[in-house]
């Protein structure tokens, strides 16, 4: 059964504007792309039914991924015909991808509450998808079918559609922006981010990068902006009551979740933003922590405001620089990115 519902799929489809997409026979070797592209923010990813038996890879990788990736959605692509879709379904695929349009895929993937994107190649064939109820459509190939014009186009007298290009797609700037301006709402790519030579490498970390790029390219393509909101604010114990205290009040009056971490406790609930509780430094003033969609992005555009920044503390998954000044009231300000 998939784990995420087709809601989550679509929206985080929106949201992130990338899936990645790639076939790999060696389930170790597609297990370390995963974690490549997840390190680098991409969260929505497509394994190709394209080799022998690739659904035996697909059966090891998912199960292995909820585990060590829980965030990752995992979904199978190149699926043509319903016993296929049934199968990988069966394996816990949260969506299905196809390079064609199959109604009885469709009807499967909705009878499984499984997001379907049907590969779609005009006008008729993307008003046929939509009746089908897939939300989001797939254009293949699409420079083929006329690039970034042919979406406009498409756009143009049914603006509700939501298309997602593959064929085309590069790891560029301005590609990216051509397919953004023209109104995708996100876009498939494949050979240009899992690169062949990077795998043959095993330059794992230069996979992680150029996702992470792309994702960033993309926001600023869609003019996201650059700081997203408050992440977190960071609490200190007093030389009266200790961190513990503190976590299970805010644990006792909202129900919230406790972690613990080596140097701070965080509390969270079903909702968006957290609480840190440090455990040690007594009496600081509070911390915040800004969440940004670009973390070398901010640092430079901090920077050229005279902002002076402490030493970044860079992780797979997470970014994170301190002001070196406090703000007004002698709070610490720290910016945060997050895979």
């Amino acid at each position: 059964m998939a784990k995420f519902s087709r809601v989550q799929v679509w929206s985080k489809m929106e949201e992130l504007g990338l899936v990645p997409l790639f076939y790999e026979g060696n389930v170790e070797v597609a297990k370390k792309i995963v974690a490549a592209i997840s390190a680098g923010g991409g969260k929505v990813i497509e394994f190709t039914n394209r080799g022998d038996r690739a659904f035996r890879v697909f059966e090891e990788l998912i199960v292995w991924a909820e585990k060590n990736h829980p965030d990752v959605i995992l979904g199978a692509g190149s699926v043509p015909d319903p016993i296929t879709a049934g199968l990988y379904i069966n394996l816990g695929a949260n969506f299905i991808v196809g390079s064609l349009t199959n109604p009885e895929v469709a009807k499967l993937c909705n009878r499984r509450k499984v997001a379907y994107c049907p590969g779609c190649g005009s006008t008729s064939e993307i008003s046929f998808a939509e009746e089908l109820g897939c939300e989001i459509v797939k254009v293949f190939p699409g420079s083929q079918l006329g690039g970034p014009g042919f979406v406009k186009a498409i756009l143009a007298p049914t603006p509700w559609s939501k298309i997602m290009p593959t064929g085309g797609v590069r790891a560029e700037y301005e590609n990216l922006k051509g397919w953004f301006d023209a109104g995708v709402v996100c876009v498939g790519m494949g050979s240009d981010l899992v690169r062949s030579d990077l795998i043959k490498a095993e330059n794992w970390d230069a996979i992680t990068a150029l996702t992470a790029q792309c994702l960033a390219w993309i926001r600023k393509a869609r003019g996201q902006k650059l700081y997203t909101g408050i992440e977190h604010p960071g609490l200190y114990p007093t030389s009266r009551v200790s961190a513990k205290e503190i976590v299970d009040w805010y644990a006792k009056v909202f129900d919230f979740q406790v972690s613990e971490g080596s140097s701070s406790f965080f509390l969270s609930s079903s909702g968006p933003g957290r609480i840190e509780v440090m455990k040690g430094e007594p009496d600081h003033p509070c911390h915040i922590a800004v969440r940004v969609s670009d973390f070398e992005a901010a640092v430079e555009d901090l920077k050229a405001k005279g902002i002076e920044l402490e030493e970044p503390r860079v992780r797979p998954t997470t970014k994170a620089v301190y002001l070196k000044n406090p703000d007004p009231a002698g709070n610490t300000v720290h910016i945060l990115w997050m895979a």
